[in-house]
Parts: structure tokens; C-alpha cells; sequence
């Protein structure tokens, strides 16, 4: 049980701009819910945790003068979008103390009652403009030499991995006693991102947004929203890493390939295939997958350095049959997630899709979390789909806040979706961890089929 010792609003150090604050169409479908992660540190240079603490609350303020929108509140307009004030209310940092060891907690696997206390408590119930869009939680274990963990929790619609890595790498950089460069500090205007200023383009299909396909013989997946979900780590050694690109490399003709697939195709072609074969559905089964792709470089102009936000685009697969996901080689689903990917790697297709969303009377049908359930996008995510996600190229393992570097990541709610996100490991050594959430009644199956077929 962790109690709480102190809870803190931190405000910016300096007077910050005030008023309404640019929200793009991209930060307008994600989720308006936090997203968690924990950082778990084991202290090597036997800091103190008050003084940490202390040290943590000043940096905090002093960040904040440069990231000001993270202090402010949203609220709803009339039309049901969302609009962010910037009237500086603050963040919450808490501090507190767990009677357990870090041992205790075991592998800090996301959504376990026991992870939950290290994860700042937010309630929902509240009207949307009292909520903090930053809260962070600093845990101490009991024992273990003051090893402590760090819980951040973000709201989305303030920017995705990519952007709430930087924040937190920042912030980590100044606790510790070092300053920021010029260019370390965000780029803040969201309005190079908007349909209002980027040019009229030819408009596509957007498979992104159409109904998933569902269980053979239905007509909606209700029956499949219901059942419970289990959370799993994968670890991938180099070695295993290389195998698992050579086999996406060979084995399925594919002339039009002009480059070999990446870890991201080869990894994700694997945990798709042996979802169909967890499963055990029918071979004329259809079935795909669902994406987001960091787009900061492929519009045109790319988006500035450090561009503070939500960059991202979702992207899904055309769909395929279980049967042949399960019959064809790796290299099979690799192609397609790469065609996915590559769709929205053109700066025309990404203006479209943003339009798309402005074209919409309501959110509703297009945001993809509930954050009343904690729930994201249970519709789309669930037999016979999947949710792939890479945060390969980020470097959480930065964030030094004066104790070294983590001894752990990983998220710390997961909605209750099938999803694979794959991540680097402290080791950096090639090796990766894969952050899954299953269906209970195929988890089995699927650890199974992973490591058979690996």
C-alpha cells in the first residue's frame, strides 16, 4: 500500500501567455484521457528523496514556463470539440511511500491493483475543466536503498509519445542540474498543423476510419467488448530480433519490396500471425491491423524540430484472412504493414486525412477513448483485429533525473485492447521488450504460438 506524504500544485516560475490555445484535428481525436508511464530507478548515487522531491517541484516550474499549455485546463465547445485554456492553474506532483519493496512489485506489469498505487490518482467524475492535464507521482520503496519510482501521467490531447518523451527527458535534464539548449525547447504553435493552413489537396479514402471487420456470423463485436484482458512482457533478445527480420526478408516474393523490412514489419507481421493462430477462428476470417505513424517528417513542410503535440496519423492494413495469415510466411503480413505505413507517408493523403476529421459534426464516432471506462477503441481492437504500436526510435532510458538511468519503463494503464507496442530495453544492446495485452482466454495460446513460431 503506498501512502500519500505530500501532494503539490506546481505553477510556471514566470508569467506565461494566457487565452485559448491552439488544438490541431489530430490532438482532437486522440483521447482527452492520461496516459501513464513509470520509471523505476534504483539509487545509485543514494540521493535523497526529499531533496529530490524539492528539486523535482523547481524544475517542474521552471519547465512549465516553456511548455505553459501542460498548466492550463480544456474544456468543451458547443459543437462537442475540445478547446484548451491556458490560464496557468498547474500540474500536480505527489509524493509518497509504498510499504512494499521494489521486488514486491515484481515485473510493475500495467493495470495490476499493486501498479495502480504508484500511478497518481485521477478522478474522471470531476468536470473536465478542474482536471490537471499533468500529474506526476514520485513513490519511495520501502527498503531497497531508497529506490524510488516515477509515474507521469499526460493527457494525450497535449502531445504523444514522441512529444511527452521530450517533455519528460527536458525535465529530467533540469532536476539534475543541467540546462536546456535553444534547440531543446519545444515548438509550441500548433497551427502548422492545421487544414486552415495547409493547402486544399485532392481528398482519398480513408480506410482508417471505416467499421473493422468482425467475428464471422455477427454483426458487431458487443459480445467481444465484454471479455477481460491480460497484460504479458516479451523479451527479444538481438540475436532473436535478426532472425525474426531474416525470415520477414525471405520466403514471399515481393519485386515491388525495395527495401528489407524493418523491425517494426518483421515484429508486427509475427505478433499479428500468431494472434489469428491464438484465436483459432475461421480461415475465411477477415482480419487487420491498426497503426499510428509519426507523420512530423512526411508532410510538407515537415513540422518544426522538437514540434510539441499530437504528430501522429492512424493507418490500417487491407484486410487478409486468418487462413492466410497463418499459411503464408512472415513476409506476408510485413508487406502489409508496410502498405499501411507507407499510405500515410504522403504529404497529400495526410492533408486529406486531417480534412476529414474537420469535416466531422461530432468527435464521437472518431475519438478513440472513453475516459469514463478508461476504454480505447474496444471496437476496432478486439477478435479479430489488432493494435500495433512502436516506440523503437524513443529514448525513454534518457531520463536522469539525478538517480541514473531506469532500471525499468513500461506503461502504466493499458486500456483493455489486444495491442502490441514494442520499445528498446535499458540494456541497449539490439534487444527489445514487447508491451502485450491479450484477451485472457487466448493468452495462452498466444505465448505459446510466439515462441514456437519465433
Amino acid at each position: 500500500m503506498a501512502s500519500v506524504i505530500a501532494s503539490y500544485v506546481v505553477t510556471p516560475k514566470e508569467e506565461t501567455p494566457k487565452g485559448l490555445f491552439c488544438l490541431t484535428d489530430s490532438d482532437q481525436i486522440n483521447p482527452w484521457s492520461h496516459v501513464s508511464t513509470i520509471y523505476v530507478y534504483k539509487n545509485k548515487n543514494n540521493v535523497n528523496v526529499n531533496e529530490l522531491v524539492q528539486r523535482m517541484r523547481d524544475s517542474l516550474s521552471h519547465i512549465l514556463v516553456h511548455y505553459y499549455p501542460l498548466s492550463g485546463r480544456l474544456n468543451w465547445t458547443e459543437v462537442g470539440r475540445l478547446q484548451m485554456d491556458c490560464n496557468a492553474k498547474g500540474v500536480i506532483l505527489i509524493q509518497a511511500e509504498s510499504k512494499k519493496t521494489m521486488d514486491e512489485y515484481g515485473d510493475f506489469s500495467p493495470n495490476d491493483d499493486a501498479i495502480k498505487e504508484l500511478i497518481p490518482n485521477l478522478d474522471y467524475s470531476q468536470p473536465m475543466e478542474d482536471l490537471p492535464l499533468l500529474l506526476a507521482q514520485v513513490t519511495k520503496f520501502h527498503g531497497d536503498g531508497n529506490a524510488i519510482a516515477i509515474a507521469i501521467s499526460i493527457s494525450h490531447t497535449m502531445g504523444d509519445a514522441v512529444s511527452s518523451v521530450h517533455f519528460i527527458n527536458s525535465w529530467a535534464k533540469l532536476t539534475r542540474g543541467d540546462s536546456l539548449d535553444q534547440n531543446e525547447l519545444p515548438f509550441l504553435d500548433r497551427t502548422v498543423f492545421t487544414t486552415s493552413r495547409l493547402p486544399a489537396v485532392r481528398h482519398f479514402d480513408h480506410p482508417e476510419f471505416n467499421p473493422p471487420p468482425v467475428i464471422l456470423g455477427r454483426t458487431n463485436n458487443i459480445e467481444e467488448q465484454k471479455k477481460e484482458t491480460r497484460f504479458a512482457f516479451f523479451k527479444l533478445t538481438a540475436e532473436q530480433v535478426d532472425k525474426l527480420k531474416q525470415r520477414a526478408n525471405t520466403g514471399y516474393s515481393d519485386e515491388s519490396k525495395q527495401r528489407a523490412y524493418s523491425r517494426f514489419e518483421a515484429i508486427g507481421a509475427h505478433i499479428w500471425r500468431c494472434a489469428c493462430m491464438a484465436r483459432e477462428l475461421d480461415k475465411n476470417q477477415p482480419t487487420l491491423v491498426k497503426t499510428a505513424v509519426d507523420v512530423r517528417n512526411k508532410v510538407n513542410p515537415p513540422l518544426p524540430k522538437n514540434y510539441f503535440g499530437n504528430g501522429l496519423v492512424t493507418t490500417v492494413t487491407t484486410t487478409c484472412c486468418v487462413g492466410d495469415m497463418i499459411s503464408e510466411p512472415v513476409s506476408y503480413g510485413a508487406k502489409r504493414i508496410r502498405e499501411a505505413v507507407q499510405r500515410v507517408a504522403n504529404d497529400e493523403y495526410i492533408r486529406s486525412h486531417l480534412e476529414f476529421v474537420a469535416r466531422q459534426e461530432t468527435m464521437d464516432m472518431l475519438r478513440t477513448q472513453s475516459v469514463e471506462e478508461c476504454r480505447a477503441d474496444v471496437s476496432f481492437s478486439r477478435d479479430p483485429n489488432i493494435v500495433l504500436g512502436s516506440w523503437l526510435q524513443l529514448p525513454f532510458y534518457e531520463a536522469d533525473f539525478g538517480w541514473g538511468k531506469p532500471h525499468h519503463f513500461g506503461p502504466g494503464i493499458v486500456p483493455p485492447i489486444d495491442i502490441g507496442i514494442m520499445a528498446p530495453t535499458p540494456d541497449a544492446d539490439g534487444s527489445i521488450v514487447i508491451f502485450m495485452n491479450f484477451q485472457i482466454a487466448h493468452m495462452q495460446n498466444f505465448v505459446k504460438h510466439f515462441w514456437d513460431n519465433l
